[in-house]
């Protein structure tokens, strides 16, 4: 039997899951914003209070967004996953954000028939993190920064239907006019849509080097300087 703790924080949503071969123990998530510092601790102690409910001290592994996605809140979940592999002397499990994505619209979108899937995550604005796969979660495109203009994904969307969505596709809706475009909407990386993928790699023994895992960031981390001190710089 295999016990997953699952931790997503790439976004400015916040969400745990515990899983027990794949059935959902306990799941919970905050949309209020990037809150991920003061929310995570508490809802992976929650988690764990379910699992001594059920009679155990510990998961069997720790699974965790492994990027694309925002800076701090990567940093926050790694770090929180990597602390608790330490301490329970469990391994940790990477899953790729746009995986995630892409795995919840696959599901949701299984009525629709067979086409293209473009994970979007904004990376500011008109740049996103995306990858693309098929309808079997095989990567087309691997992931890649993109500047979204009209003709940024024509040649995919001339060969057939391309559904995206994620928090990037937003703001792509008016610029991607092509017929082919679909927009799926409210899909988001949550932990509870990873246990799945999570689940697979522990099965597999795809596990990460829990010392020196690090997020899948795509660019380097730009550090701004706040106007008060750019003001006081030129009193």
């Amino acid at each position: 039997m295999s016990c997953l703790l699952n931790i997503e924080t790439s976004t400015s949503v916040c969400s745990v899951a515990l899983s027990m071969d794949g059935e959902v123990l306990f799941e919970k998530a905050s949309f209020d914003g990037p809150s991920h510092a003061a929310l995570l601790g508490v809802f992976v102690e929650e988690a764990l209070s379910v699992l001594k409910m059920k009679g155990r001290k510990a998961p069997d592994a720790i699974a965790v967004s492994s990027g694309p996605g925002s800076y701090t809140g990567l940093r926050i979940g790694v770090s929180v996953a990597k602390g608790l592999c330490f301490g329970f002397g469990i391994p940790l499990i990477g899953i790729h954000t746009l995986d995630i994505l892409a795995a919840t619209a696959i599901e949701k979108n299984k009525p629709a028939g067979d086409c293209l899937y473009c994970a979007m995550l904004d990376a500011r604005r008109m740049e996103v993190y995306a990858a693309i796969y098929d309808a079997f979660l095989t990567p087309v495109r691997p992931v890649s920064a993109d500047i979204v203009e009209a003709g940024t994904y024509a040649s995919f969307l001339e060969k057939g239907k391309v559904c995206f969505f994620g928090n990037g596709a937003t703001k792509c809706k008016p610029v991607i006019t092509s017929p082919n475009a679909l927009f799926i909407e409210d899909v988001h990386p949550l932990a509870v849509n990873m246990i799945p993928l999570a689940e697979q790699a522990f099965a597999a023994g795809k596990f990460e080097d829990t010392a020196y895992f690090e997020p899948f960031y795509l660019k380097e981390f730009q550090a701004t300087v706040a106007k008060n001190k750019v003001l006081r710089g030129l009193d």
